[in-house]
């Protein structure tokens, strides 16, 4: 897991909402610039976000897999429910408080 960066707005354990596709998840690595391919970008970022802002790797609910997104399509969910997703105890401990505790914490 990378350290989140002073400019990120989402921090590693934060259970957040993605505005445009309405799910709900939990952030498990954040990169502060976009790390992937210009192939990947050109064919799944549809709504082109900004390369040079944050990216987050988020677990989503419900889900088995773990999703990719720009900062600008994220925001913060303060429902203090917890997600369900098989992997979680890969990267968390407990849900406390409305986030995830790290394995590393």
């Amino acid at each position: 897991m990378s350290l989140a960066h002073d400019s990120c707005k989402f921090f590693i354990g934060q259970v957040i909402h993605h505005r445009l596709f309405d799910y709900r998840g939990v952030i498990v690595d954040v990169d502060p610039e976009f790390q992937g391919t210009d192939e990947w970008y050109e064919q799944v970022a549809g709504s082109r976000p900004p390369r040079n802002k944050p990216w987050y790797h988020v677990l989503v609910h419900q889900g088995e897999h773990m999703t990719y997104v720009a900062e600008r399509n994220l925001e913060a969910d303060h429902s203090e429910t917890a997600i369900h997703h098989p992997m979680l105890t890969h990267f968390f401990t407990r849900f406390e408080d409305g986030k995830y505790i790290c394995l590393m914490s």
